[in-house]
């Protein structure tokens, strides 16, 4: 990857494009199965690109709870974009919303003084949730009931690649009847940076408006783009981050840990003191974070099977020494 970065060919994406970038592009387009797409830093960035581009100031957002646009980007969406957010309730299971949730959540427009909701933001998978999968038929049932409410739909998409994995399908059958969807490029698939916000042309002509808005124009970014064409490479690797996850899992609950298997990559153990335990852990030299309460663990391609079953040599002697 570093050798790709330092190869790229570059030009000036501010004024008049760079190739590698716009390799990137549309080559993250044609996998999404969308009309174009946009680089931006990051992930936050993708996100609050679109969102500034679908609400107006006091519009009504609907997402589900603990999504990321909700708890990870602090406050952006309400105080650049001008949303009110509304989290949705889990009623079908972790990290899911059903279509009557969205329904009711909605409602029907009132007088000019009352809320109006414009927008619901999916994400898949959901962090939060531990790396729950969104299903395509479900997706589909949420997009119509958005498009019946008259909402429009952004997927943050992070680890869109990941569900894609999980689910054995291509991306793009995980974005039909998104307006807007944002995917990474620097967790999973390792690169340093980056991440795409997609759609519509049109869409990303305001966003890339957007973006220098932001301080998100960048010069001769077909160093960090090379980075990503390389990282798309690697969307088949996550199986093995998986089963890394599921093996994690297995071993935590052999030690007597509250876990529910995962989907994907991320493991959330149920803890009664997770601040306790997550120094010892520290101190142990294995490191996770805090997440909604739980201990989170995530797997990635710098962690093999012979790490899993380190760390879960030291979990053992924390837990237990």
């Amino acid at each position: 990857m570093r050798a790709a970065m330092a190869a790229a060919e570059v030009g000036d994406d501010v004024l008049d494009g760079d190739p590698t970038m716009r390799e990137l592009e549309e080559r993250v387009a044609k996998v999404l199965g969308v009309e174009a797409a946009l680089w931006v830093p990051s992930g936050c960035m993708g996100n609050l690109v679109a969102l500034l581009a679908h609400l107006r100031r006091g519009d009504r957002f609907l997402a589900p709870r603990g999504a990321h646009v909700l708890e990870n980007e602090l406050g952006t969406p309400a105080w650049l974009a001008g949303g009110m957010p509304e989290a949705l309730p889990w009623d079908p299971g972790p990290g899911r919303v059903s279509a009557d949730a969205v329904r009711a959540a909605a409602g029907v427009p009132g007088p000019y003084y009352t809320l109006r909701s414009t927008l619901l933001c999916l994400e898949n998978t959901h962090n939060a949730a531990g790396g729950v999968v969104l299903p395509p038929e479900e997706q589909t049932e949420l997009v119509a009931t958005a498009a019946g409410c008259g909402l429009r739909v952004h997927l943050d998409g992070a680890r869109l690649w990941n569900a894609a994995v999980a689910l054995g399908v291509a991306p793009a059958t995980l974005t039909v009847g998104a307006d807007t969807v944002q995917v990474c490029l620097s967790k999973g698939l390792g690169a340093p940076v980056g991440s795409l916000v997609a759609g519509s042309a049109d869409f990303v002509t305001e966003a890339r408006r957007l973006r220098k808005m932001l301080g998100g124009g960048v010069r001769q970014g077909g160093v960090l783009a090379a980075a990503g064409l390389v990282a798309l490479e690697r969307i088949d690797d996550l199986a093995e981050d998986h089963a890394n996850a599921a093996r994690l899992a297995e071993g935590l609950a052999e030690l007597g840990w509250e876990v529910t298997p995962p989907q994907t990559n991320i493991v959330l153990a149920r803890v009664s003191d997770p601040a306790a335990l997550l120094g010892q852990l520290t101190d142990a030299g294995v490191l996770a974070a805090p997440m909604a309460g739980n201990i989170r663990f995530v797997t990635h391609r710098d962690v093999g099977r012979r790490s899993i079953d380190e760390a879960l040599r030291r979990i053992r002697a924390v837990r237990h020494g």
